[in-house]
């Protein structure tokens, strides 16, 4: 397949048509999912429209190299997980994808990096190797230019110095953090902060009790003195992100697309704006699943956007026993 076909997606008529594409392809060369969508009597014969492709639970990258056959993995990312827990390994073939992809997001919703100051508070996915939001931190740092942009671990006082000169200088300034540690650096202080953009990845990583969204948008509204809290959707087994610039609704590039399944009956897909299981169909995991059933609740909408409102209560997606494939 070419994969530049993956970014000039137009329409909606393009977006169909290059998931049916993608789907005989993923379904002849990725073994794995070949032999879920078998099971599920799926097959490159039948499967005529986006909504009859079967998305594969993302329990499989736990437990399966899900990888197209004839690459191999350049990159592996895994997830971050609690002792005992398998973590997700998200094998990748072409670093470059990644790469394009989650630059010509950013570029899509917040303009070049280089036209901001780039502050990353990330310790819990700094303290392990292999994850791929610290990897696309690096990049999208490296590419603002900017000398005071770089990585924060448990220096909560040189970040708050730098967060209010930065700010106090009219410089733009993207704070991205995880929920936890944001939450750290306004316990003890608080900000009026004009330039600056404030963006949460989620997760508290078992740090601190579990807030609803609006609780912990609440609480960094007030704490950093700003009128929206942005939001990052992404995770260790996709390679293309949604964003969010307040009310945790998210939008997602063209490449990406998320539906909304009924949490009984995975081919059952919920209207707008009734609650069901996300699944993402993500372009960029062209050599390895572009169609994944995730573990997560939420809500999407006529416009496409959607919003998160929780996780499933059990660790397995429902109606799926095909994990000893």
């Amino acid at each position: 397949m070419n994969t530049s076909d993956i970014f000039r997606i137009r329409d909606a008529s393009d977006f169909n048509s290059f998931s049916l594409e993608l789907f005989r392809y993923q379904y002849h060369s990725n073994k794995v999912y070949r032999e879920f969508c078998n099971h599920l009597n799926k097959t490159d014969k039948n499967v005529k429209d986006l909504y009859g492709i079967p998305f594969l639970p993302i329990e499989f990258f736990k437990r399966k190299s899900v990888i197209c056959e004839g690459f191999k993995a350049q990159l592996v990312f895994t997830s971050s997980g609690t002792t005992g827990n398998k973590t997700s390994r998200h094998l990748v073939a072409d670093p470059g994808i990644y790469e394009r992809s989650f630059l010509s997001t950013f570029m899509t919703f917040y303009g070049a990096a280089s036209d901001y100051c780039i502050l990353a508070l990330l310790p819990s996915y700094l303290e392990r190797k292999d994850s791929s939001l610290i990897y696309m931190m690096n990049t999208l740092i490296e590419k603002s230019h900017h000398p005071d942009s770089g990585f924060y671990l448990d220096n909560l006082g040189s970040l708050r110095e730098k967060l209010r000169a930065l700010d106090k200088k009219n410089i733009k300034t993207l704070l991205i953090g995880v929920s936890y540690a944001l939450l750290d650096l306004i316990a003890e202080t608080s900000f009026t902060l004009n330039n600056t953009i404030v963006m949460e990845t989620g997760g508290m990583k078992g740090r601190r009790r579990e807030l609803v969204r609006e609780e912990l948008h609440d609480k960094l509204q007030k704490g950093f003195g700003v009128t929206e809290i942005h939001s990052e959707y992404g995770m260790t087994e996709l390679l293309s992100q949604a964003y969010s610039k307040g009310s945790g609704l998210f939008k997602t590039p063209s490449y990406m697309k998320i539906l909304c399944r009924d949490p009984e009956d995975p081919f059952h897909y919920q209207p707008p704006g009734a609650t069901g299981g996300i699944n993402v169909i993500d372009f960029a995991n062209i050599h390895s699943c572009s169609f994944i059933a995730t573990q997560d609740l939420g809500r999407v909408y006529e416009n496409g956007s959607f919003e998160v409102i929780g996780r499933f209560d059990h660790s397995d997606i429902r109606g799926c026993n095909l994990m000893v494939m």
